[in-house]
């Protein structure tokens, strides 16, 4: 189960930037105007999601194979 930290340390890092977006917050100028100031954190925790996704179905495939050769 050690070479699946590889994968799931991405998509834990997405799900603390998506945490921290939330309680960080907006602020709402007296214009209407909102101010975002940590809005690249929500890019950034697609992409993280993203790699982790990615690095998953290749330790699983990779696994897998191993598995069926041996």
């Amino acid at each position: 189960m050690k070479k699946y930290i590889f994968a799931t340390l991405p998509i834990c890092l997405g799900i603390l930037c998506l945490v921290t977006k939330g309680l960080i917050g907006d602020e709402l100028k007296a214009d209407g105007t909102i101010v975002e100031r940590n809005f690249f954190l929500i890019p950034l925790s697609y992409l993280f999601f993203l790699s982790g996704i990615i690095s998953f179905l290749f330790v699983a495939i990779l696994s897998r194979k191993t598995n069926i050769a041996n």
